[in-house]
């Protein structure tokens, strides 16, 4: 069934579709954020906010503290920074301590670490080093091992897995010149043998993260196509390819603005002969794969930021503290204490966030799709804005390099390293714009599931009927339920002003979803084409999970004296600023400029402001 309206070209219809057939189209686990797009919080799915085992928890403080001695002894991020290299000395003590193994189960010779705890490693390496931090997740979270988790053959895992504990380095390559978020446009191919076992691989992979350095990837290759419903349908298929197999050559190490140490480069794939064995799943299955994958993958780069966020505080605590001008500490005027406020606040939401997410893919009832794409598009967000607002504390000793403060004296805190290196956390692994498509989806499947079965393909009259007809009984059932006011604020079992707040989100929650349901009528099959419209509501839908979050994290911290008062008051902060966000979407959603930007986007790339790039160096 065809989700999007004709009135777009065919090449970007028939891309919407090859990508609409590869997602999940079932929701066999419950989750809060869809059923937050359809009015309802299932409070008891984010209540009590869940906490590691203390047997898991002590597992994880202990590799945490071998790794944080490892790092403080070993591991200069400055001198990475400086000579683009991870020392080799550096990668044999990570693997010597597992790191390459962390998530692999212990009979593959595996830590066994759960996802709470890998994260945790992830979140101590990214208050330290991007580039570690990379390097790691891109191995581990979407390389060869979680695939190979999720839908590897037994012997596949028994032949690959037990590498990685011997600190073998794995990649994934999917992206090419012309196939980014686009896979239809993959032109990389792997062709059957004519005794059909083996395939042959020929094509070029871009920005292949670690790829320079690996031993085994994952490359995704087109595969002859099949004919479904009288047309012929691209298939990309996954494979497991050995770096040293004749024909895998890395052409060039591509460079970046950050994360000079990043292993990321251009393969080529001439005459790559692939054991059928080496193949993941089945073909065609490919880009199902990498989207299942992704969803836990995802959440290694919240945890990594988090972390990072975490050392700005510190460091805008010391600094706000220290630094006196016109007679006060600078932390004391207030255009410097509403930035502190919101750094604080912000990074509480984001530790709730990343902490809660990686809980629900260790409890495996959870469908964390859409949960996981809210955790990357928000902390990847409003950690760039604390990194730029903590390089605007700091004046000119944050854009100063920690090299330079050290050679005069002062100390070495790299803040426009770390602004360089996270810099690219918006684009990594989904980019915020891709974040907010795949939430929109996701966000509007209910709705498309019964308004889109009007428009199916061939459907006969009485077809169209029946589907009107299952259509209403559906909304008649829903819709009213919008309209019910949330009286009390009790059902949500915490102390005021944490209830408060839960009673403003259900009541937000109904708010958004009737309000989606109208813009819906009013557009239909062209919803899907309202960018601008939907992103607001993906906004909304976003700031009404982190504070269920944020609300669930502060109650289950209020037992343990300071620190759990303190929780109460970063979420009472953040909550406040988000109804105030909230409100803004909303208006903006009623009355806005989007024709306009439209308009003008349009004559802008037609050259008709050309006039205005006078008397410059052009590129």
């Amino acid at each position: 069934m065809s989700l999007y309206d004709k009135s777009i070209g065919k090449e970007a219809r028939a891309s919407l579709e090859f990508a609409e057939d590869s997602r999940e189209t079932e929701w066999l686990h419950p989750s809060y954020s869809a059923m937050l797009y359809q009015g309802e919080v299932k409070w008891e799915l984010l209540h009590p906010f869940p906490r590691q085992t203390s047997e898991d928890k002590q597992i994880g403080d202990e590799f945490l503290a071998k790794l944080r001695e490892f790092l403080e002894k070993h591991y200069d991020a400055d001198e990475v920074d400086k000579t683009g290299e991870i020392p080799e000395n550096v990668l044999r003590g990570l693997a010597d301590l597992g790191c390459f193994a962390m998530k692999i189960p212990k009979q593959y010779d595996g830590l066994g670490l759960s996802q709470v705890n890998y994260n945790r490693a992830l979140h101590l390496t990214g208050s330290y080093c991007g580039n570690l931090t990379a390097l790691l997740s891109a191995h581990q979270s979407i390389g060869v091992p979680q695939p190979l988790l999720m839908f590897g053959t037994t012997e596949q895992k028994n032949t690959f897995l037990p590498r990685f504990r011997k600190g073998a380095i794995s990649a994934f390559a999917l992206t090419e010149a012309n196939a980014g978020s686009d896979p239809r446009a993959m032109t990389t191919a792997a062709v059957p043998t004519e005794d059909g076992s083996h395939y042959i691989i020929n094509g070029e992979k871009l920005w292949c993260t670690n790829g320079t350095k690996a031993d085994i990837i994952v490359v995704m290759a087109v595969t002859p196509p099949k004919i479904v419903h009288g047309k012929e349908r691209k298939k990309i298929t996954a494979f497991l390819v050995e770096m040293n197999t004749p024909g895998v050559e890395v052409l060039h190490r591509c460079r970046f603005m950050g994360l000079k140490a990043l292993y990321n480069g251009v393969i080529r794939f001439t005459d790559v002969k692939i054991p059928k064995e080496n193949m993941i799943l089945g073909e065609g299955d490919g880009l199902r794969l990498a989207l299942k994958t992704l969803n836990t993958g995802r959440l290694s780069i919240p945890a990594g930021v988090t972390g990072n966020s975490k050392w700005c505080m510190q460091v805008n605590r010391k600094w706000s503290n220290e630094r006196v001008q016109w007679g006060h500490p600078i932390g004391e005027h207030e255009t410097i204490a509403g930035k502190q406020a919101k750094i604080a606040s912000d990074t509480f939401a984001m530790d709730a966030v990343w902490k809660l997410a990686s809980s629900m893919a260790d409890d495996k009832h959870f469908d964390i799709r859409l949960e996981a794409a809210v955790a990357k598009l928000f902390n990847t967000e409003a950690h760039y804005a604390i990194l730029q607002q903590t390089l605007q504390i700091r004046g000119g000793r944050g854009f100063e390099t920690a090299e330079s403060l050290r050679e005069r004296g002062e100390e070495g805190i790299a803040i426009e390293r770390a602004l360089r290196d996270s810099r690219v956390n918006l684009i990594f692994e989904g980019s915020s714009e891709i974040m907010h498509l795949f939430i929109a989806r996701e966000a509007l499947d209910f709705h498309l599931q019964h308004i889109g079965a009007l428009f199916a393909p061939g459907l006969s009259l009485g077809g169209k009927i029946t589907a009107l007809l299952k259509m209403i009984k559906v909304y008649a059932a829903w819709y009213p339920k919008l309209w019910i006011p949330v009286l009390s604020s009790a059902r949500f079992g915490m102390a005021d002003p944490l209830n408060r707040h839960m009673k403003s989100v259900a009541q937000l929650a109904k708010k958004m979803a009737r309000t989606l349901f109208h813009k819906m009528a009013i557009h239909q099959k062209k919803m899907a084409e309202k960018q601008l419209l939907i992103n607001r509501f993906v906004q909304i839908g976003t700031e009404l999970f982190i504070m269920s979050a944020a609300c669930s994290y502060a109650d289950s911290l209020k037992t343990n004296g300071l620190e759990g008062k303190n929780a109460v008051e970063l979420a009472d902060y953040y909550c406040r600023e988000a109804k105030l966000r909230i409100d803004k979407l909303f208006r903006d959603i009623r009355s806005n400029n989007d024709k306009a930007t439209l308009k003008l986007n349009k004559r802008f790339m037609q050259g008709e402001f050309e006039w205005l790039e006078d008397e410059i160096i052009g590129g």
